[in-house]
């Protein structure tokens, strides 16, 4: 415990410019409140001798653990009295100003013998590890004239966890794809499985390649078999977050929105039998998760992003793959989450791509900035708007260029606007599994 200096409260403040000012006084007035003033300072002294130790005030905090960026949650104070009198105490904690509590102390009176909580609220503005450290508690003496304060370190740690935004959009295609394993049509998911799963009679929506001959000759009535799309497959999500993820699409940074699309392809592919991992890089790797089935692997893959941040340097994707390959040699639906920007991918990805494109199968997810896209449809006003107009139709250009030549060499491009990169995504998976391409 650390102790600080005893706040003068305002009344003992007045005392001492009262007496600065005794000198410019007739003698019997200056007397008379300089007898005021002792008194009022004998009567801050007492009162702060009196106030119990800080230290004696037990202060628990009541924080949770996770937060979800942007969600207003409670915080809370619990404080027990030991002396056997009421008290007046106020705590002060030490709170990053990104949490978005306020910054102010809490005050609260404290029964005889008894405990109190005092509450605020906070909505955090930044994802990330906050750990809040020393709590500063105050307390009064009996007539609220003067009080002792100290600090108390207690480490307490809060995550704030990045929003999942599309989890109403993965919990729609989790649906959807229910629906086509049982039978139903659907025009985005046509194909079947190729894993047996069961037979059944002929109807006459059936193909006739479906036919078991065996069991039709055996029950005397036609049998389909059924199929449904195979389980405990491997879909690896490769994260750049170098510098061509810093730049800010919807006043958030690329790397945010590659974030929710990882956590809804996360749980489409679990909850759909599969196993999903993760590899974060920049200059190099960053964080690993193996893949893994189960609603547990959410949380390992969200508790590797949380902290992760955009970097100002060139990415690695060779040493990305190399790395991934060297800890999973499986066949594996390989989601690189990056941008299509023409000198990194050019220069650094696209040599990288036969490390990979030949053995897996290979999504490029993106996300597409939608004010390029509307200065380059927008009529210019002056000079300055034709110029931007004119770099973006070329910057438009240079991406359709970027996405022909990746899907040259068979790597599967999802390129879609913010908001719907995540479903776009998940619909790219849903076609390769229900097609059997994984």
């Amino acid at each position: 415990m650390r102790w600080v200096p005893v706040p003068l409260p305002r009344l003992a403040a007045v005392a001492v410019v009262a007496s600065l000012a005794v000198a410019f006084l007739p003698f019997s007035t200056a007397r008379s409140l300089l007898l005021v003033n002792l008194g009022v300072a004998l009567l801050a002294i007492v009162d702060a001798w009196l106030a119990p130790h800080p230290a004696s005030v037990r202060v628990t905090r009541q924080f949770p653990e996770v937060v979800a960026l942007g969600e207003e949650v409670r915080l809370a104070w619990r404080l027990e009295n030991p002396a056997g009198r009421s008290l007046w105490v106020e705590v002060a904690d030490e709170l990053a100003p990104s949490l978005g509590a306020a910054r102010r102390r809490l005050g609260v009176q404290l029964p005889p013998s008894g405990s109190a909580v005092v509450a605020t609220t906070m909505r955090p503005t930044r994802r990330g590890r906050f750990d809040v450290g020393e709590l500063a508690v105050r307390v009064a003496g009996p007539l609220r004239v003067a009080a002792r304060q100290a600090r108390v370190s207690s480490l307490h740690t809060i995550r704030v966890y990045p929003p999942f935004g599309s989890r109403d959009d993965a919990e729609l295609r989790l649906r959807r794809a229910r629906l086509l394993e049982v039978g139903l049509r659907s025009a985005q998911g046509r194909g079947g499985g190729t894993d047996f799963d069961s037979l059944r009679e002929y109807t006459p929506d059936d193909e006739s390649r479906r036919l078991d001959w065996a069991a039709t000759a055996r029950t005397g009535k036609p049998i389909v078999r059924t199929y449904r799309a195979e389980r405990n497959q491997n879909v690896l999500m490769l994260v750049d977050s170098g510098r061509v993820m810093a730049g800010r699409i919807a006043n958030v940074p690329r790397l945010e929105h590659a974030i929710d699309a990882v956590m809804m392809l996360t749980t489409v592919a679990t909850r759909l039998g599969d196993r999903a991992g993760l590899v974060a890089f920049s200059d190099e790797v960053r964080a690993v998760v193996a893949p893994s089935r189960g609603r547990a692997q959410l949380t390992r893959i969200t508790d590797a992003l949380y902290e992760l941040e955009p970097e100002l340097v060139e990415s690695d994707y060779e040493g990305a793959f190399v790395s991934a390959l060297g800890r999973f040699r499986r066949r594996s639906l390989l989601v690189v989450f990056t941008d299509l920007a023409e000198q990194a991918v050019a220069e650094s990805l696209l040599p990288a791509l036969p490390l990979v494109a030949h053995d897996h199968l290979v999504v490029l997810a993106c996300v597409q900035d939608p004010d390029v896209l509307a200065w380059s449809h927008a009529a210019p006003d002056d000079a300055h708007d034709g110029y931007r107009a004119a770099a973006a139709v070329a910057s438009l250009e240079e991406r359709r260029r970027l996405v022909a030549r990746l899907r040259g060499l068979g790597v599967t491009v999802v390129d879609a606007p913010p908001g719907k990169m995540s479903a776009a995504l998940a619909d790219c998976y849903l076609r390769a599994k229900a097609t059997g391409r994984l």
